[in-house]
């Protein structure tokens, strides 16, 4: 049936929105004959929203679509309390929509090798061949596939675990990097990925899935499960002094609600001025520290409720 995507906004570059309207400041409409086809439409759309620069909510509209709650139209004001108790958290890559994001990360990973062989100025003397065989984790997950053919071209063949006939899928697509979504189709279905780069692979996100995507030689795939997980440093309901310092001044009163991101503190240490940010949203409740006193590494400077 008939398909429309609309976007309606009234933001322009250099335009100002006031506290004294809405903080919506764009609304992606779909229309189709049916639910089931306006909702397909409005994650197709989603998928291929591009906003950077500023937070925005799109992971969560795009994981919205998958849910069954809302396809069913099974809705009330207490729809987000009830379904995301816990706040949203993007979801984990899991089944066809895993396979469908390995095999984008290995379009990615190819295209990108054949463009570093193109930089000027390299050694001629040795002819680079690059392994089929390749490891793409996405986050702790890892698939061990075999590339075969060309780069516009390109079929990722997924081992399987007990040694049966791998499963084969074509990627095409027209991507070049520095593009922040990858379009194309992944066998004979459509699809566009969010692309962001991060370091030695790609921050992939599709239909509410969010995820880290590197592409290893076996080789290096061997050293990187060698690597430690780096973990999220958690004060807790706390701000602790990350060094030795003067605290030089505390942007927030008890009772204050604060946003991640927003400043609590300012420390001097070694002649330089540390601004400390709120790591999530909260409420203040004591605050234990004052402008003049020196504090040790680890002194609690305010507390949380």
């Amino acid at each position: 049936g008939d398909v429309t995507v609309r976007n309606d906004t009234g933001v322009a570059e250099g335009g100002e929105i006031s506290l004294h309207y809405d903080p919506m400041v764009a609304k992606l409409v779909t229309h189709a004959p049916t639910r089931e086809e306006a909702i397909e439409a409005q994650a197709d759309a989603l998928d291929a929203f591009v906003i950077d620069g500023v937070q925005h909510n799109i992971p969560f509209l795009s994981a919205l679509m998958q849910h069954p709650r809302w396809q069913a139209g099974n809705l009330s004001t207490g729809f987000i309390a009830e379904e995301y108790p816990q706040g949203f958290h993007p979801i984990a890559p899991e089944g066809e929509t895993a396979t469908r994001l390995a095999a984008v990360a290995a379009a990615l990973d190819h295209i990108g090798n054949d463009r570093k062989r193109r930089i000027s100025g390299q050694l001629k003397s040795t002819r680079v061949t690059f392994d089929q065989e390749r490891v793409v984790r996405l986050g702790s997950r890892e698939f061990h596939i075999d590339m075969e053919d060309s780069i516009e071209r390109l079929v990722v063949a997924f081992r399987r675990e007990d040694g049966g006939a791998s499963d084969r899928h074509m990627v095409r697509s027209a991507w070049r990097p520095g593009t922040p979504t990858w379009a194309g189709l992944i066998d004979e279905a459509w699809a566009t990925v969010q692309v962001r780069p991060i370091l030695n692979g790609f921050q992939l996100s599709y239909r509410g899935v969010q995820t880290p995507a590197h592409v290893y030689t076996l080789q290096e795939a061997a050293a990187a499960r060698l690597m430690p997980v780096r973990k999220q440093t958690d004060s807790g309901k706390k701000l602790v002094c990350p060094m030795p310092g003067l605290v030089v001044s505390i942007a927030v009163v008890p009772g204050q609600e604060v946003k991640a991101g927003e400043t609590l503190a300012v420390v001097e240490a070694m002649k330089m001025e540390n601004v400390l940010r709120a790591e999530r949203d909260g409420v203040v409740k004591t605050i234990h520290a004052k402008p003049g006193e020196t504090l040790a590494v680890d002194a609690v400077i305010l507390e949380f409720a």
